[in-house]
């Protein structure tokens, strides 16, 4: 076989019935929809600031329901440890966020200067987001389980001029190094309670001074808004710039992806500290005036369910990593729980795994969703949709308004240029570099101070993902593999998210992360790292039983000749494998950037410590 046309091991196809919903999808015809939709259709679909003074996403998120019907609509529902809630209306997130931004207004912090936050899931923290924008300034997440060195570098970067977090966030991480922040002038304690730390202010007094009202600064489309760090494999982060028109594509995605309607309960499990939490934790369903939850909590299986079912949550969008650690709790966990309400469950942060899309039909009663994206492009690209067929295992279909392609590389993994055009790829399942056309309203503007880094991203017409695929003869995308995690393996490139496909199938494998390992004769072996299901215990004879069973579906020459087990998976608080970092373990490389990885459980051994080590002969 040529390298990179393999067969993929594919499930049936899941088809919908456009009379079974309850309500009218969003988007019934594919095809009819790509040929209408434009993106200047999609802006007509928002407001404007009022006096044609421009656009704005806080106004397109917040005023323009708190000025209408919609003011006294819960805007965000918070979930608080022991399960009550506290809510905030259009109306009142209109009000908190003009003091906000009128606390900016009286500390001099200005249009364009950066704002960050380092904090926990609280009203503060989105009241922070939206009040940014109001006042022109930039807003930038971090993660609150960032240590104080990704802190520092994400604030040198970025120029932080304002700082909004907790005191015991400031003690651990903050306050031994603002002699190494000078631009840093301001740092708003969310819970100063009158007393804040020496160098910071309390930001409940000044909220309880700034004023209730304002006009929100002019700003148009193409001013920055938003600064989303993301790691760097060689342990710079960049930081991707996006500016106010991202809202366009944020609510017609919310429409066509997530099929948002007014009367949505909408729960996004993402933390603002990464670009999910905020293109689709708050501007895409703020901007469809939908009722948005948020669980201050961390995840907890049970605790998960319970929100679903007692928010009377309607469109759930997650993460794979948290879909499979209910999958491996059991669906019987979702017994009891009333999840009626429930009509459209989406997926976000790496590929899912086409049994997690079926395993969802059987826990929730609705197939997940899968969708693909990335920071720099801001919004969803390519997306399985409420009212067509899902592929389980595809991204999907590229949306309205975007255009999607695969591009030729060489044999050193550069594109093909011809004629200052790009080569595509035009035979079905045919792996190429997924590429998209510039132009959509949420890719990202540029990589901050890093001009060239920024133009390597495109070529011959297109910007350039990274990421490999194959599209099928139906126009459907197939997640391969980030370029740099491709093994090559005697004449074959193996993407290694079908190989952890095909052995999450094993009842024993809750999740599974490959990587190559040189070889003197093949080039590259697959090497699997497998996390077990409860009630499984890592063995010699279960790893061959594994290993032989990968073989039966994908072929020797695909499969794993190693397996070695772990019970934590090196992966990033968005859920992402980190395969990268699996290989730099496993061959005692550096291993770049690690600032976002989750902290792994206290019970959790290395990759290689519970492995075996075992190749079949």
């Amino acid at each position: 076989m040529t390298a990179g046309t393999e067969p993929s091991i594919r499930w049936p196809a899941i088809t919908k019935d456009i009379g079974s919903f309850r309500i009218r999808p969003n988007l019934v015809d594919y095809d009819a929809a790509c040929a209408a939709f434009t993106w200047d259709e999609g802006r007509r679909a928002l407001s404007g600031l009022p006096g044609g003074r421009g656009l704005n996403i806080a106004y397109e998120a917040v005023d323009r329901h708190a000025a209408g019907s919609g003011a006294g609509r819960e805007a965000l529902r918070f979930v608080r440890a022991d399960g009550s809630t506290h809510s905030l209306s259009y109306a009142e997130l209109a009000e908190q966020t003009n003091r906000f931004a009128g606390v900016l207004r009286s500390l001099g912090v200005g249009r364009g200067e950066r704002v960050f936050s380092l904090t926990g899931r609280g009203p503060d923290l989105y009241i922070a987001v939206l009040g940014t924008f109001k006042n022109a300034s930039v807003f930038c997440p971090l993660f609150s389980a960032f240590g104080p060195e990704p802190v520092r570098q994400r604030l040198t970067l970025g120029s932080g001029r304002a700082l909004v977090t907790t005191r015991a966030l400031y003690r651990k991480k903050i306050a031994q190094l603002r002699g190494q922040l000078p631009d840093l002038r301001h740092v708003l304690l969310i819970d100063a309670d009158g007393d804040p730390e020496p160098g910071t202010l309390d930001l409940a007094a000044l909220m309880r001074e700034a004023p209730p009202d304002g006009d929100i600064a002019a700003t148009q489309p193409e001013d920055m808004a938003l600064l989303h760090f993301t790691s760097g494999t060689t342990g710079t982060p960049k930081g991707a710039i996006h500016v106010h028109d991202a809202v366009t594509a944020h609510h017609a995605t919310g429409t066509f992806a997530l099929d948002l309607h007014p009367d949505d309960v909408y729960w996004c499990t993402a933390d603002p500290g990464w670009v999910t939490g905020t293109s689709y934790g708050v501007i895409a369903p703020l901007s469809h005036g939908v009722t948005a939850i948020v669980d201050e909590e961390e995840m907890d299986a049970d605790r998960w369910y319970r929100i679903l079912a007692e928010q009377g949550v309607t469109v759930w969008y997650t993460a794979p990593t948290a879909l499979r650690m209910l999958m491996k709790a059991g669906a019987d966990h979702a017994a009891g729980h009333d999840l009626s309400a429930l009509r459209f469950v989406a997926s976000v942060g790496e590929p899912l795994n086409p049994e997690v899309v079926v395993w969802g039909q059987e826990a929730f009663g609705q197939p997940v969703h899968d969708n693909w994206w990335q920071t720099e492009t801001g919004g969803i690209m390519i997306s399985n949709y409420a009212a067509t067929e899902i592929r389980p295992g595809s991204m999907g279909r590229p949306l309205p308004g975007v255009e999607a392609a695969l591009v030729v590389r060489d044999a050193d993994g550069k594109p093909v240029i011809r004629d200052g055009e790009a080569v595509l790829v035009t035979a079905p399942d045919t792996m190429g570099e997924l590429a998209l056309r510039p132009g959509w309203p949420s890719m990202f503007r540029g990589y901050l101070h890093e001009e060239e880094r920024y133009r390597r991203c495109f070529a011959g017409g297109w910007y350039l993902t990274g990421d490999l695929a194959k599209r099928d003869a139906d126009g459907y995308y197939w997640f391969v593999g980030r370029g740099d995690d491709v093994i090559k393996s005697s004449g074959h490139l193996i993407g290694p998210f079908e190989v952890e496909s095909s052995l999450m199938e094993h009842p024993a494998v809750a999740e599974a992360g490959v990587i190559g390992v040189p070889d003197p004769v093949a080039g590259e072996v697959v090497k699997a790292f497998v996390e077990l299901r409860s009630g499984w215990e890592p063995s010699g004879e279960l790893a061959l039983d594994i290993i032989g069973f990968a073989r039966k579906r994908l072929g020797p020459a695909v499969a794993p000749r190693l397996l070695d087990f772990t019970t934590a998976l090196p992966k990033t608080r968005s859920g992402k494998i980190l395969r990268r970092l699996l290989k730099a373990r496993e061959l005692g490389l550096p291993e770049g950037d690690t600032s976002t990885i989750e902290t792994p459980p206290p019970n959790a051994t290395p990759p290689d410590a519970a492995g075996t080590g075992l190749e079949p002969k």
